[in-house]
Order: C-alpha cells, then structure tokens, then sequence
C-alpha cells in the first residue's frame, strides 16, 4: 500500500465536472478526504475507492505516475 499525506496533489482517473483534475489530499485514514483545486469542493472518497481512481501523484513540482511513487519505508518483521 503507498502512502499517501496530508497535503499530497493527486490527479484521478476522471476529472471534476468544474473541468479541474487535481486534488489535495485533506484528511488520511479509512476514508480520503480531497478539495478540488477548481472549485475548492470537497468530497470523501473510501481509501479503495481512491486507490483505484488516483493516477499521478505532484512531486517537487514533477507528476509522478502512481506506478513509480515512492512507497513508504518498509515495515520489517
């Protein structure tokens, strides 16, 4: 699972209706909490659901491909 931060720009699979397709990431948890950055609307979206229908993530001013995003440190047992 990638981990994902409060303040984190992410573009989805669909745009918003307002014609804008990045979203900051708000609140982290079960659900997703994400502000349009057209519109300034905010929405909840379950972390499944967000998983599948995110795509690029910003990163030092470069889009990332969710693919090739740095995941987390890994947890060691």
């Amino acid at each position: 699972m990638l981990k994902y931060e409060v303040g984190d720009v992410v573009t989805l699979k669909k745009g918003h209706p307002c014609g804008e397709n990045k979203w900051e990431i708000l609140r982290t948890g079960v659900d997703i909490k994400l502000k349009c950055l057209g519109c300034d609307r905010q929405i909840w979206v379950s972390r499944i659901d967000f998983e599948k229908r995110v795509r690029r993530i910003l990163e030092v001013d470069k889009w990332v491909s969710i693919i090739h995003h740095k995941q987390g440190p890994k947890e060691e047992s």
